[in-house]
């Protein structure tokens, strides 16, 4: 099973990230193979969203369910429906000297054993090269503050 983890330095708070990671409906103009991100559902600590990637032309459509630990800013989410058997992850921030440490990790299984091994490698590196991307712009973001 493929898992991705990918980290970037922030000089920003940890409470000036956590809220941008909780939009997740705005995720698409950060990752540039995510079409759309729909909310589905809102709870105080909890959100149900429905997902459309483009990946290389295949369209892979998930839902899941994203748990918010606000007190230590802290952000799980799991697909609880969708093409791939597995997905999830967590985003992690982590105060460091010069302000915080994103940290995505993102756990999937293509589900078709035939092909995961051809797919997983390259879904992979894309699941990497999205996520670093994503990280990259919320970073410009926050240190690019008038």
């Amino acid at each position: 099973m493929p898992y991705v983890e990918v980290s970037l330095p922030v000089r920003a708070e940890r409470s000036e990230i956590y809220p941008i990671l909780k939009e997740m409906e705005k995720y698409p103009e950060f990752m540039a193979d995510l079409v759309s991100v729909e909310v589905v559902e809102r709870k105080e600590n909890s959100t149900i969203t429905k997902w459309v990637s483009n990946v290389d032309g295949r369209i892979i459509k998930w839902t899941e369910v994203d748990l918010f630990d606000d007190a230590n800013m802290h952000i799980s989410y799991k697909q609880i429906d969708g093409d791939l058997k597995k997905f999830e992850g967590e985003w992690i921030l982590t105060p460091v000297a010069a302000g915080t440490e994103i940290k995505l990790t993102v756990d999937f299984e293509f589900g078709i054993p035939m092909i995961a091994g051809l797919l997983n490698p390259i879904l992979k590196k894309k699941v990497r090269d999205n996520s670093l991307n994503m990280l990259t712009a919320i970073k410009e973001r926050m240190e690019n503050r008038a």
